[in-house]
């Protein structure tokens, strides 16, 4: 049997562009089937230096509505902050609509600078930013900092319902 590499291009440039045209059920996280996350206007670069940002905000002060260093940041204030500066996207300004915002990615496509969505039964309330090795940066309380915690972590494991890609 041979194999065609020009047959082959054109069919993986095919295949891309139906996964873009196309939607799919979202992965959650533990979930067995594969995800093959479609482009994001988000480049791997500008994620990494996304997830970097974050991690320089460590220690900022919690602030509920707050989405700069100079007046604290809430969890999604603190997405829309790093995000802009990073890469130039504005992402959604509430948790809710975070959790709908881009596309739902496996545990195992999960890249720096994606951010994750935490809540109870299902009900999204948080939203943090993956920093790596199952690490994310997040901006948790009133009274709190921003600050970096793992996802395995048993409080953090048991809230987590998501990870999305912009």
């Amino acid at each position: 049997m041979t194999f065609d590499r020009r047959g082959l291009v054109a069919g993986a440039g095919w295949l891309a562009l139906a996964g873009l045209a196309g939607c799919a059920a979202p992965a959650k996280y533990g979930s067995q089937e594969a995800s093959v996350p479609r482009l994001s206007p988000m480049s791997d670069l500008q994620a990494s230096e996304a997830a970097f940002m974050a991690l320089g905000l460590v220690g900022t002060p919690y602030r509920y509505g707050g989405n700069t260093p100079e007046a604290g940041f809430d969890c999604s204030g603190l997405i829309g902050y790093v995000y802009r500066q990073s890469a130039g996207i504005a992402p959604p300004r509430t948790v809710a609509q975070i959790s709908r915002w881009g596309q739902s990615v496996s545990a195992g496509a999960l890249r720096a600078g994606d951010l994750l969505i935490f809540g109870e039964g299902g009900s999204p309330s948080h939203a943090a930013i993956h920093a790596g090795e199952s690490r994310f940066v997040h901006a948790p309380s009133t009274g709190g900092t921003v600050r970096l915690n793992g996802f395995n972590e048993r409080y953090w494991k048991t809230r987590l319902l998501d990870f999305r890609r912009a």
